[in-house]
């Protein structure tokens, strides 16, 4: 939760062309240009509209911020002994890195994901400079 540093319902996204699959855009977020990461590209699942229950949520770590689109954020809930490590068998060998566990609940096998590791995809985008 440390990472977490807001959650808002999720703005209009602006794809960028050419960009990896997981990456879902770019959006404003308060005067910033703010990077998405779409974890179904990452996971393996479909891509299909999000829910009106979709949110963003707006990690921040080591002065690196990313949104994290999520399907819905209903609350907080401790893992306990409950969670297993292994990623979901859907998961892309490149996604397994970023799930630090899966929790099953009574809607079904939730992904814990790894905060920093989702920050640090950042660096796999193409870094543009600003003419002067």
């Amino acid at each position: 939760m440390e990472s977490v540093a807001e959650v808002v319902a999720v703005p209009a996204i602006t794809r960028i062309p050419g960009s990896p699959d997981w990456l879902a855009g770019v959006v404003n977020w308060r005067g910033r240009v703010l990077p998405v990461v779409d974890p179904r590209a990452l996971l393996g699942a479909d891509r299909n509209a999000l829910p009106s229950s979709a949110r963003l949520l707006v990690l921040s770590a080591d002065g690196v911020e990313a949104g994290f689109l999520a399907e819905a954020v209903a609350g907080l809930l401790e893992a306990g002994s409950a969670v297993t490590t292994a990623p979901p068998a859907t998961a892309k060998a490149s996604a397994s890195s970023l799930v630090s566990g899966v929790l099953s609940d009574a809607h079904g096998p939730l992904s814990m994901l790894d905060a920093s590791a989702v920050l640090r995809l950042r660096a796999e985008l193409p870094s543009v400079r600003r003419g002067r």
